[in-house]
């Protein structure tokens, strides 16, 4: 994600050897007891994946003088760790087979395996986060809960009378921005930012996290090349920027469209219909077009912060969350 024009390359190279350096950090902490239990806890990690809250927590521990590297790098693999561990669960709720590209450890080990597996990452996580200073648990645990609590959201689907759109920002602000808002403020208190910079950091952190969600939800219909089964979200009935959007439209010639969404999808032809209805309903570029304004109003956040390589790149970050859904 770093792959820049613009950046200083000193400062690129020392933010990618952190990240190396991360990722050995997260096999080690992934260890286990027995091969089994190792396997199945470095599977997820071994599978690749953005490393976006890592990346958060490196980029914010440059907005200031005072970070020392092991505990930047300790920050990252705790907030890495714990977004691992909830994809073991997500898997398990979602009856997934794929996850990032290879079989998800739920459909390989089993469901308890894979809810257990979950549990052990998040106590290597709680481990490590106590070497940071009870502020940072007291966050981690806070986040934790927001995790949890946007989960059951999500299972237990909005209120009668409650506004679906409304209800899902909220569960993908939970489920999505908390962690990696945790992530872009545990960099810049390890930075020793001023109260100010913290703030925006844990700011920009949501809404960006956010962002990423809503185009990720983009890239579930409109590209077969994601790592996970394309409609995975729209075969388990889970709601999207996009599906909720189709849901308003009261054109005769969305019949049909509505119709699918409201069935289970078991079958894979009246999923592909589904995908290719969806592929070319207006409901593609009103999302799109909600994640380039939200992606402006991130950028406008940093204008708060010291400039610099740091706040470039997170500036950077505002483009690359739009691109991607093209």
């Amino acid at each position: 994600m770093l792959a820049s024009q613009t950046l200083d390359p000193v400062f690129e190279a020392s933010v990618r050897d952190q990240l190396d350096r991360v990722e050995v950090a997260l096999l080690q902490a992934a260890d286990a007891d027995t091969a089994m239990v190792r396997e199945a806890a470095q599977h997820v990690i071994l599978a690749g994946g953005k490393r976006f809250r890592p990346l958060l927590v490196v980029l914010g521990s440059h907005l200031g003088p005072a970070a020392v590297d092991a505990d930047v790098e300790r920050a990252a693999v705790v907030v890495e760790l714990t977004h691992v561990a909830s994809l073991y669960h997500d898997d398990v709720m979602d009856e997934a087979g794929l996850r990032r590209g290879t079989v998800s450890p739920n459909a390989r080990w089993g469901n308890t395996v894979a809810i257990l597996v979950g549990d052990l990452l998040f106590a290597r996580a709680s481990d490590l986060v106590a070497d940071l200073g009870p502020e940072f648990v007291r966050l981690q645990a806070r986040t934790f809960a927001r995790l949890v609590q946007g989960q059951i959201a999500e299972t237990v689907g909005p209120a009668a009378g409650q506004d679906r759109l409304s209800h899902y920002l909220k569960v993908v602000a939970d489920k999505t921005g908390s962690l990696i808002a945790t992530s872009a403020l545990f960099g810049a208190k390890l930075a020793g930012a001023t109260p100010a910079q913290q703030q925006i950091m844990a700011e920009f952190g949501e809404q960006i996290g956010v962002i990423f969600q809503l185009s990720d939800d983009i890239i579930d219909i409109t590209s077969d090349e994601t790592g996970k089964t394309p409609g995975t979200d729209l075969r388990e009935g889970i709601p999207t920027l996009p599906t909720l959007l189709a849901r308003t439209s009261t054109d005769p010639a969305d019949a049909r469209l509505l119709t699918l969404l409201d069935s289970d999808l078991t079958s894979d032809a009246d999923l592909s219909e589904a995908l290719s209805l969806l592929r070319r309903h207006r409901s593609i570029e009103e999302a799109r077009a909600d994640v380039r304004r939200r992606a402006e109003a991130a950028r406008l956040l940093l204008e708060g912060l010291p400039s610099g390589p740091a706040r470039t790149s997170l500036e950077e970050l505002c483009d690359t969350v739009v691109s991607r859904t093209v």
